[in-house]
């Protein structure tokens, strides 16, 4: 049994002696436990490493250009109504595109992206009155969903401002954040804040709403 113990013992040391202590910090490279040489394999295959420079292509460089005139695949984005807002004579478009639905999903999804991207600047309601303006950002600069400038503003050239920012530059582009999709269903969301505020007991035009609402 003794020599069971000092051949583990030894076998420990040997290792230790060869692998170095854990955590300890090398100046040198790994040893390799299974040389290259005898157990050929991937591992020190030539590669190119993202922005390195390479010979083997004309210009040096080892990270490629796409081939011209090709596109991502999903990015055509052949729609200009949906993906830049503009219609078929390059004006902004009113109304919503043919590609998304308007329904409660829909503006639920706005509500919810809108809570996330808008309303700290422009305020729950649309009123502009958001939490920056409590910080003295923004007091001047949110807009008013409210005023008659924004309510006339096409959907198109809303969907512009959140895509690119605004002209002033004072709101950022949020076309990394929003898909074009999302952007739609911001806007459905902000148009249910202004008819919220411009609507009236004629707006009610399903019957057993209007029994609920106590209209006659």
């Amino acid at each position: 049994m003794r020599h069971v113990y000092l051949a583990t013992a030894f076998v420990c040391v040997l290792l230790v002696s060869i692998l170095g202590f854990r955590s300890r910090i090398f100046t040198a490279p790994p040893m390799d436990v299974f040389p290259e040489w005898a157990f050929p394999g991937m591992k020190h295959q030539p590669k190119l490493r993202p922005q390195s420079e390479s010979k083997f292509f004309a210009d040096g460089r080892s990270d490629r250009l796409p081939p011209e005139h090709t596109v991502m695949r999903g990015m055509l984005c052949e729609d200009d109504h949906l993906n830049r807002g503009k219609d078929a004579a390059g004006a902004w478009a009113k109304g919503f595109p043919a590609g998304v639905t308007v329904d409660l999903a829909f503006v639920k999804r706005g509500q919810d992206r809108y809570a996330i991207y808008c309303a700290p600047c422009h305020g729950a309601t649309g009123f502009g009155d958001g939490i920056t303006v409590q910080y003295g950002m923004g007091a001047v600069a949110n807009a008013n969903y409210h005023s008659d400038r924004l309510r006339q503003m096409t959907e198109g050239e809303i969907f512009n401002a959140i895509t690119n920012g605004s002209p002033s530059k004072n709101m950022l582009p949020y076309a990394d954040k929003l898909t074009p999709e999302d952007r739609w269903a911001v806007i459905a969301y902000v148009r249910a804040l202004q008819r919220a505020q411009q609507g009236t007991a004629a707006d009610v035009t399903d019957a057993a709403a209007r029994q609920t609402l106590g209209l006659k």
